[in-house]
């Protein structure tokens, strides 16, 4: 896992907590209106259907749930920046934890009981809070952070999976997710030769080699937020983005085909 010596920049907790909130919300609503038949539906999340999809969203914000009513952590494990690079050692785990939850109950159910106990418990837990991640302890604001990442690219899988479903991507969600991916970009890649551009939400520089002072960048990659946000997490991949334009890319570091994806 890539070292995160620092930490680029900082959330407005306010924002964030009510980024979570807003999105969740969002799901939650689409999920209602699923029938049986879109519930079987495939994803491209291996054999995961809309049903398990949906269950794993209501797990995003239910491990908060979880998270707030067990003992606090005695450590501070986990940066926000470590976060994405650890995704992946849990990846066998999500996925048994999820077919667990998608067999117990309806979905609507699931996101009932859980807005329920984040109503109760959120409001009133401070950001300082430690809980206890999968990856190790790690701040509750931290861990919201994380929430906008996982209810923003899971949208993204429950749009693609349902056709007409259009679930919306809330705008500060969409902003913290584009953020912390390209941040986490910068801590895999150090450097300053190569811009990364993804308006309005980032910019970040990242590539060792000559740094870039004035003018326009020698090295330059422009991509929107959701197109940034499948390369980032492998949902589409480098060479595909171009060929369809969906990204620009100028000068001869700026190819990240050998950087991405940086979480899975």
């Amino acid at each position: 896992m890539p070292p995160a010596k620092k930490r680029l920049r900082t959330y407005d907790s306010a924002k964030t907590r009510a980024a979570v909130l807003a999105q969740f919300g969002n799901v939650r609503e689409a999920v209602e209106r699923l029938t049986p038949e879109q519930l079987a539906l495939p994803t491209r999340l291996g054999d995961w259907t809309v049903r398990e999809l949906a269950a794993h969203l209501a797990m995003v914000l239910g491990t908060v749930q979880r998270y707030l009513g067990l003992p606090e952590p005695t450590k501070h494990e986990v940066p926000l920046l470590d976060w994405p690079f650890a995704t992946r050692s849990a990846a066998a785990q999500v996925d048994e934890d999820v077919k667990e939850l998608a067999e117990e109950g309806e979905p609507a159910e699931q996101f009932a009981r859980v807005a329920a106990g984040i109503a109760e418990l959120l409001p009133g837990a401070p950001d300082a809070r430690l809980v206890p991640s999968r990856f190790g302890g790690m701040t509750l604001g931290d861990f919201l952070v994380t929430r906008t990442v996982e209810l923003i690219v899971h949208t993204d899988d429950l749009n693609a999976a349902v056709p007409g479903l259009d679930v919306p991507y809330d705008r500060q969600a969409l902003a913290a997710c584009t953020r912390l991916l390209a941040d986490a970009l910068a801590v895999k890649a150090p450097g300053a030769s190569t811009e990364v551009r993804i308006p309005p939400y980032a910019v970040v520089q990242c590539i060792e080699g000559p740094r870039h002072t004035r003018g326009t960048p020698p090295n330059v990659v422009e991509t929107d937020p959701l197109t940034w946000i499948r390369l980032a997490t492998g949902r589409t991949d480098w060479t595909a983005a171009l060929n369809e334009a969906q990204v620009s890319a100028s000068g001869e570091r700026a190819d990240l085909a050998e950087l991405l994806p940086l979480m899975g």
